[in-house]
């Protein structure tokens, strides 16, 4: 479960809106006592598929293949989802964002596309 402060650090690589989503998500783990463990196994490829600018920012697109175990469990730790033995290649594709008028140096994580 993520606590207060943890939330808070994601507020600042995320845009409004996934971190809306991101929160809800994480609430509703936490009050239905549901632990998810994600072992990062590694990337097996990763290449910005798109750049667009727009008046107000720049967005870049990044296609991610990646490997990872993901198993989620209820409060009595038995497995509801997954499998805690097997990787599985996950293909997303993270969409990052850059105000023109913000002085802060950083992109921002706008969208999460997974296929």
């Amino acid at each position: 479960s993520f606590a207060k402060g943890e939330k808070d650090n994601l507020k600042t690589l995320l845009t409004k809106e996934i971190y809306a989503s991101f929160e809800q998500a994480i609430d509703h783990r936490n009050r239905e006592n549901i632990k998810s463990e994600l072992t990062f196994v590694g990337i097996k490829e990763s290449s910005i598929e798109k750049f667009e600018k727009t008046k107000n920012e720049s967005v870049a697109t990044v296609k991610i293949i990646s490997e990872i175990i993901s198993v989620k469990k209820d409060k009595t730790l038995n497995i509801i989802e997954g499998n805690p033995e097997k990787i599985k290649t996950v293909t997303d594709y993270w969409k990052f964002s850059k105000s023109f008028t913000s002085k802060s140096p950083n992109w921002f994580l706008a969208e999460i596309i997974s296929k």
